[in-house]
C-alpha cells in the first residue's frame, strides 16, 4: 500500500482511498484544519516572578537554562517573559542544523517555567490530543507550513521571519480522534524503548567511570583501590615519554592538492568525539600526504592538546597521521595499547588542568611527555585494558542500537503521521 501511495503521488494521481486537501494527500477519513482550531495562543506574562528560565534543546526539549548551561543567560528583569504550565507548547523561531525551521517543544520536565517573548507559546484546545501533536511537531510535519510563511532569505539575526497570525492560520492534518490516540500510543512506545536504551548507556558509562577511578591510583597514591586478585606487584611511576614515542602531529601542505582525498586517515580534534576508536576522518590523505607526517601505528592513543575539546582521547585502528593539535603516544612493546589508552582516559582531567592557567589552553609536547603516571606489569596492563575494552564494546553496541531504533521510529512516524500506513481503531 505504501509503495502505491508514493508511486501514485509521483505520477500526479491521488491513490484510491485518499484525497488531496490543501496540498496534503491524506486518507479520506482525515481532514486539514487551521492551527487555531486545535491550539490557542498563550501570552500570560511572568507576574509571579518565576525564575525557571527555559531554553529549547534538540535532545531534551524545554529545559531549564540552569540544567542545560549551568548558568543563566536571561535578563535580570523577567516580568516580560511568557509563563508556561506543564503541557503547554513553545515555538522557538531560531533555526539550527537540527531544526532548519525552528523547534516546537512541549513542557514536560517542570510544572512551570518562563520563556523569552520571542517564542510563540500555545496550549491545546479541548478535544486536541497533545500526545499526537507532540509527535507531529517532533517529526517535522509542520515544517512545510513554516516554510510557506518564512521563505528563503526572510531571516533576521538568526530568527525565522514567522508572524504570529500566520502561524495560527497555518494548516494541520487532523486524523479521527481515535486514530490520533492510537498513533500517539505507538510512537510513545518507541520513545519509551529509546529512553530505556539511553538509561542503559548512561548506566554503563557511570559503571565505567567508577571503575576507572577505582582501578587506577588516585592522586597521591601509587596503587589502585581495586585490583584483579592474581596481581600484587607494586605499580611503578613512569613518565609519558617512557611509555613509547610521543608525537605531535603536522599538516601536509594544503596548497598541494595531491596530498588529499586519498585512503589514509588524517585525524583532527573534530574526529575525536567521545567514541573509543577513530572510525573515520573528515579529511583523508593520499600516500604522498600520508608520508609527509609522522606515522601512527594501530592502537596508538591520541590526546587533543589544544582547543575547545582539549583532553579528549581516542585510539586508532589503522595507520594514520594527526594534525598539530594532537599529541599521540605510540606505545612500545613493554606497554599494552589498550591499557595506555585507558590510563590517558582516566588521567585526562589532570593533564588538561596543566593548560588551565595559560591564555590559550594548550598541553605542548614537552609538558605532555613529562607527566607522571603509575603503571603495573605488562600482564596486569593487559587484563585492565581487556576489561575496559569490553565495557567500551558494550557501550558502542548499545549506542548503535539506539541510533538504529531512532531511525526506525523516525521512519514509522512518517508513515503513520501521513496516513501512508493506517492503524486499526
Amino acid at each position: 500500500m505504501t509503495k502505491q501511495i508514493y508511486s501514485g503521488i509521483a505520477a500526479g494521481q491521488v491513490p484510491e482511498g485518499y484525497k488531496l486537501e490543501h496540498g496534503y494527500v491524506i486518507p479520506k477519513e482525515w481532514k486539514v484544519v487551521h492551527f487555531n482550531e486545535c491550539f490557542h495562543r498563550l501570552t500570560q506574562k511572568n507576574t509571579e516572578n518565576n525564575q525557571n528560565v527555559l531554553t529549547i534543546s534538540a535532545q531534551q526539549g524545554l529545559i531549564s537554562q540552569l540544567d542545560y548551561y549551568n548558568t543563566p543567560y536571561a535578563s535580570e528583569d523577567k516580568t516580560g517573559y511568557f509563563l508556561l504550565q506543564k503541557g503547554n507548547f513553545a515555538y522557538n523561531k531560531s533555526y539550527s542544523a537540527d531544526y532548519a525551521y525552528g523547534a516546537i517543544k512541549q513542557l514536560e520536565k517542570y510544572d512551570k517555567g518562563i520563556v523569552s517573548p520571542l517564542y510563540i507559546c500555545f496550549s491545546a484546545n479541548e478535544g486536541t490530543n497533545t500526545d499526537f501533536y507532540r509527535q507531529y511537531f517532533e517529526a517535522g510535519m509542520f515544517n512545510r507550513e513554516i516554510y510557506k510563511i518564512a521563505q528563503e532569505g526572510a531571516r533576521n539575526h538568526g530568527l525565522l521571519n514567522v508572524s504570529t497570525p500566520e502561524f495560527f492560520s497555518a494548516a494541520l492534518v487532523f486524523p479521527p480522534v481515535d486514530e490520533q490516540k492510537k498513533i500517539a500510543e505507538i510512537l510513545s512506545c518507541c520513545d519509551r524503548v529509546i529512553e530505556l536504551k539511553q538509561q542503559l548507556i548512561a548506566e554503563l558509562q557511570r559503571l565505567k567511570s567508577g571503575f576507572l577511578q577505582a582501578m587506577f591510583p588516585a592522586k597521591g597514591h601509587s596503587e589502585p583501590v581495586i585490583r584483579f586478585p592474581e596481581f600484587s606487584d607494586a605499580w611503578e611511576q613512569r613518565k609519558v615519554s617512557e611509555l613509547g614515542e610521543v608525537i605531535t602531529g603536522s599538516t601536509p601542505p594544503t596548497k598541494d592538492k595531491d596530498n588529499y582525498d586519498g585512503s589514509y586517515f588524517f585525524v583532527s580534534p573534530a574526529d575525536i568525539q567521545g567514541n573509543r576508536y577513530v572510525e573515520n576522518t573528515i579529511t583523508t590523505l593520499t600516500e604522498k600526504g600520508f608520508n609527509f607526517g609522522r606515522k601512527l601505528n594501530p592502537g596508538s592513543t591520541l590526546f587533543v592538546s589544544i582547543g575547545s575539546t582539549i583532553g579528549k582521547v581516542a585510539q586508532i585502528k589503522d595507520f594514520a597521521i594527526s594534525n598539530q593539535q594532537i599529541n599521540a603516544v605510540v606505545p612500545s612493546s613493554n606497554y599494552d595499547n589498550n591499557f595506555v589508552f585507558t590510563a590517558f582516559e582516566n588521567f585526562s582531567p589532570v593533564i588538561k588542568a596543566l593548560s588551565a592557567q595559560q591564555a590559550v589552553p594548550i598541553v605542548n609536547k614537552t609538558t605532555f611527555s613529562d607527566v607522571d603516571l603509575f603503571v603495573p606489569q605488562l600482564e596486569e596492563q593487559k587484563r585492565i585494558g581487556d576489561y575496559f575494552i569490553t565495557i567500551d564494546y558494550l557501550i558502542t553496541l548499545h549506542q548503535r542500537e539506539l541510533e538504529e531504533t531512532k531511525k526506525k521510529k523516525k521512519s514509522l512516524a512518517k508513515l503513520l503521521l501521513t496516513g501512508s500506513v493506517r492503524v486499526p481503531t
